[in-house]
């Protein structure tokens, strides 16, 4: 007689073949033995006894009896059959104790397949169990290079310290990041007390992930949970009720559906011209835009941090510009104290408009933004996508070839240098304009690369002076009183001194009008409804939010070459990253007709061919330098491009 659990296992069967068939998809459950070698097997790596998720598996070991389950593992066999009669038993017996005896699987790219134990599997699975206890024997893949491998060759890495698979990530560096904000190092054992409690806030959050309807996005679990963590903490998992986790991963919801996008980043290279008054606009009077209160909030202060006394020049700006429609307030050092109480504390004050100045003050800044909708909140930093928050940051990069087009002209058989400080998005691309701004007049011109980020402004300088180097672009800001009286701009440093010859400016209190215009006038808000992408705004010359300065003691040829490509880059007809481009080991990136598009610009991390020198490791920054490239830094974010 067929019992009710095996009817409707049959119907589930039945419902998944015409589904797989309709759509041209193999309706069984695919073997293992299909598509791997005999050698790949005979390599198998014994991993023991494994608690197996049950979603992860997919497949038989064999073909044998592939037939008699659909391919969601429900049965497909008569109800009148040996089959059936042997997986009531089984389902009976799973009601009763519990199914206790261990199958036995094949584990291939983290996805399990059965070779003893199927019909326990097709049970467990009918009542949407959550793992099989099974002896797994894992298959590493041939191929190493696409991209799937090189993810899973990370799972493999963690697994081995955290002895965890049922989180997995779509990118690479996922499970690196995971452990850091697990406070653990990458390769750091876990102890059961470790997995215990990250298997319950886990399934806890998948449960708030799915109640929001993450089974309709395309990607995964921990891709979600990675987001909330970098967002709220992981302690914030746990003593937290569902239904409060369940409303905060909605509330942060446009920020996980993001990361399903291939390019989840809108890069903004000018401000978007004034549309045209309407005939009726301007005859009816003009309502008074409503006064804003907007706040600037720093990592450091202006006395003893040029960047921040450059915003601080911008906030002064935008407070004549506009006089009473708009009031300013600044904050500084937010990072001595909680920088998420320093931002509460300007939203208490009114400021319905705040701009965090550091890449540093990010994931304060994206936390306020999620839990203040209403206060529109930019922070200076590039590449970071997150929908509730927008970046700006200046193409520097475009004063950095004329700075390099000046220093080929003036090395002649000499070598130039460049100080570098973080590894962080924007600046590698400064790095690669100076190198081609100083082939384009001097093709025999080799540029030195030294960072500040190890070991300091002053010690990167000397590094390169002792090599004779007497040429050399240093950081864009004059320091303060913390940094002596290292170079800045591009220098000539003798044993009489330094002479500065030219310097890039920023020109935030431009930026800062532009930007405030636009949210006053609303065309800034409508910009979030265009496109489900987050916006980074990425100005340069011609929006007049970068200029050079240069010194009279620049030669006039030299200064007229400078104001040649001054004006062409403003008027978009030069490119510095058109091609031929060359790296240092001689690939082509960037054929001869081509050029490379904002986004690779961005996301370069590679130096060009006439560089010497490297991008330095993780471990080598200072403190200041882990922290800034920990959040925005291109060893941090970089993908493999396979």
């Amino acid at each position: 007689m067929l019992t009710a659990e095996y009817a409707e296992a049959l119907k589930l069967a039945q419902k998944e073949f015409r589904r797989c068939t309709a759509a041209g998809e193999y309706p069984y459950p695919p073997a293992l033995d299909a598509f791997l070698s005999g050698e790949q097997f005979s390599g198998g790596i014994d991993l023991g006894l494994v608690s197996v998720p049950l979603e992860f598996v997919v497949g038989t070991r064999t073909a044998g009896r592939t037939n008699a389950f659909a391919r969601n593992f429900m049965p497909l066999m008569d109800e009148g059959s040996e089959f059936a009669a042997k997986w009531q038993n089984l389902c009976q017996a799973h009601l009763e104790e519990g199914i206790r005896e261990p199958v036995k699987a094949w584990e291939y790219m983290n996805r399990f397949y059965i070779e003893e134990g199927n019909k326990r599997v097709s049970v467990l699975k009918f009542f949407d169990a959550d793992a099989v206890e099974a002896r797994v024997t894992r298959i590493m893949p041939a191929d190493r290079e696409n991209r799937e491998a090189a993810l899973y060759f990370e799972f493999v890495e963690f697994y081995r310290a955290a002895k965890v698979n049922y989180i997995e990530f779509s990118r690479p560096g996922g499970y690196v990041r995971l452990q850091q904000l697990l406070g653990k190092s990458p390769n750091q054992v876990w102890t059961d007390e470790d997995r215990s409690r990250f298997h319950a806030s886990y399934f806890f959050f998948r449960q708030a992930f799915n109640a929001n309807g993450g089974e309709k996005l395309a990607i995964t679990v921990g891709d979600a949970m990675l987001a909330y963590m970098e967002l709220y903490g992981y302690q914030s998992l746990r003593g937290t009720s569902q239904t409060d986790l369940n409303k905060a991963v909605g509330q942060m919801w446009e920020e996980i559906a993001l990361l399903q996008e291939r390019e989840p980043i809108a890069v903004k290279l000018d401000p978007e011209e004034e549309k045209p008054e309407s005939i009726l606009s301007k005859v009816l009077p003009k309502a008074e835009p409503k006064k804003l209160k907007v706040g600037f909030i720093h990592d450091k202060n202006p006395a003893l941090s040029g960047w921040t006394y450059g915003h601080e020049l911008g906030r002064e700006h935008v407070q004549r510009v506009f006089g009473g429609r708009i009031e300013t307030a600044a904050y500084f050092n937010a990072l001595d104290a909680d920088p998420r109480e320093v931002i509460e504390l300007a939203i208490r004050d009114g400021c319905s408009v705040l701009f965090t100045t550091s890449p540093r003050l990010m994931p304060a800044s994206l936390r306020a933004a999620v839990d203040h909708p209403k206060t529109v909140i930019l922070n200076c930093s590039l590449n970071q996508s997150h929908r509730y928050i927008r970046t700006y940051y200046a193409r520097m990069y475009e004063a950095k070839f004329i700075a390099g087009a000046i220093a080929g002209s003036l090395a002649g058989e000499n070598d130039v240098g460049y100080v570098c400080d973080y590894p962080i998005y924007g600046q590698v691309a400064g790095i690669n304009a100076f190198a081609l701004g100083a082939s384009s007049s001097n093709p025999r011109a080799k540029v030195y690369l030294e960072w500040s980020g190890v070991g300091g402004v002053e010690a990167a300088t000397k590094r390169l002076t002792d090599r004779g180097i007497r040429l050399i672009s240093s950081q864009d800001l004059a320091r303060l009183a913390d940094e002596g009286h290292a170079p800045f701009g591009l220098s000539i440093i003798s044993d009489a001194g330094q002479t500065n010859l030219a310097m890039p400016v920023w020109q935030w209190g431009v930026y800062y009008e532009s930007l405030l215009r636009r949210i006053q006038d609303r065309s800034f808000q409508a910009e979030s409804s265009e496109s489900p992408k987050a916006l980074n705004y990425y100005w340069g010359m011609s929006a007049g939010v970068v200029e050079m300065r240069y010194s009279d003691k620049l030669p006039a040829a030299t200064r007229k070459l400078a104001g040649l490509l001054e004006r062409t880059l403003r008027a978009g007809l030069c490119d510095p990253f058109r091609g031929p481009l060359y790296d240092q080991h001689g690939a082509r990136i960037v054929d001869r007709d081509g050029a490379l598009t904002p986004e690779q610009i961005i996301d370069m991390t590679w130096l060009n061919e006439n560089v010497r020198g490297s991008i330095p490791a993780y471990e080598d920054l200072t403190d200041v330098g882990k922290a800034t490239v920990g959040i925005a830094g291109i060893m941090t974010h970089r993908e493999d491009e396979a």
